[in-house]
């Protein structure tokens, strides 16, 4: 049998950003799945909190170039790499200049959620599999993680379904209990539109908000997994009358995944 191939999206990755538990999930999974002989891949956004001199951060020239459309522009693609120190890991950063080079995550200094974080994330979640595409590297498992990653699933089941890279590819989305209660405008929808996908299957963004991010994540990916014990209220409101698994127990954490690639993957 060959190696499974996992492909691992996320907000961020210890040691070159950390927010959330996120970071260190993402830091610790991959590196054992790897080591039980699982082909990896990461790719997180390339936050401006990230110190590229640092972490030896390089753009990858063949990689890049790309455009990426969000609603009626287009917006360039540059692809970064750098090492996981004591680690046979590569990282992949999704970068832009207008998205990516402020310094700080999703709030500004003063704390106010940032008005084009659903551009942030829609560039993240199409500039993902456009980068995927060019590495002409098939995953078998596309593990998204949290709500930023939540489209991709979307994106998987329509635009990209044909795509002999894609093709065979299932998705598991984890959900964290990372919040916001900005409401994004009317245009979200039409920022998110891609090829073979119609307003129906763009609805839960009609409300604009964090539900609807974790709505959509939730209707596409073949697993959906909480990774918490507790949630906020509005997310336990949408966990009530869905089929999810929960992946929390530290101690089970990395056998439970293993079992559930593989099950998958069949």
């Amino acid at each position: 049998m060959s190696k499974l191939r996992i492909l691992y999206v996320a907000s961020e990755i210890n040691p070159f950003l950390q927010t959330s538990k996120v970071a260190d999930f993402v830091r610790k999974l991959p590196q054992a799945m790897q080591e039980r002989g699982m082909e990896i891949r990461i790719l997180v956004p390339r936050f401006g909190t990230i110190n590229e001199r640092k972490n030896r951060l390089h753009e990858v020239v063949r990689l890049s170039g790309i455009n990426i459309s969000i609603g009626d522009e287009e917006k360039p693609l540059v692809i970064k790499v750098a090492s996981i120190p004591n680690a046979k890991l590569q990282v992949y950063f999704i970068d832009n200049e207008d998205y990516f080079h402020r310094k700080s995550v999703f709030h500004d200094k003063q704390e106010k959620f940032f008005e084009d974080n659903d551009e942030r994330a829609i560039f993240f979640c199409k500039g993902v599999l456009e980068t995927v595409k060019k590495l002409g590297w098939a995953p078998d498992i596309v593990h998204c993680n949290d709500w930023i990653t939540s489209l991709i699933p979307m994106y998987l089941k329509t635009t990209y379904k044909n795509d002999p890279i894609f093709s065979g590819a299932k998705s598991v989305f984890t959900i964290y209990n990372n919040n916001f209660t900005h409401k994004f405008g009317e245009d979200l929808v039409e920022k998110a539109r891609m090829i073979d996908i119609d307003d129906e299957k763009l609805k839960h963004l009609k409300t604009g908000d964090l539900a609807g991010f974790i709505k959509t994540g939730i209707t596409y990916a073949d697993v959906v997994i909480k990774a918490e014990e507790n949630y906020n209220e509005e997310l336990k409101k949408l966990f009530e009358s869905e089929n999810i698994k929960e992946i929390n127990n530290e101690e089970t954490l990395i056998e439970s995944y293993y079992d559930l690639y593989n099950e998958l993957a069949v």
